[in-house]
């Protein structure tokens, strides 16, 4: 009966290494793609300026609504 308790409990340590293995990959895969998702920035957003720009355009426009 010693050997078949030897056996259930390595069985038991290995199916609980599996398991730990498991979450550990899928909460390594999680964690690189939210590093490379919060990495990535549009070409077009980085050139542009934040805020509002009064440039010639505007300012005609709003000489015309002025009138």
């Amino acid at each position: 009966m010693s050997r078949q308790k030897q056996t259930d409990i390595e069985r038991r340590d290995f199916l609980k290494t599996l398991g730990m293995a498991g979450v550990a990959t899928a909460g390594a895969a999680l964690a690189g793609q939210a590093q490379a998702a919060s990495a990535e920035v549009p070409e077009n957003e980085a050139t542009q300026s934040s805020g509002y720009q009064e440039t010639p355009h505007v300012r005609s426009y709003y000489d015309t609504l002025r009138k």
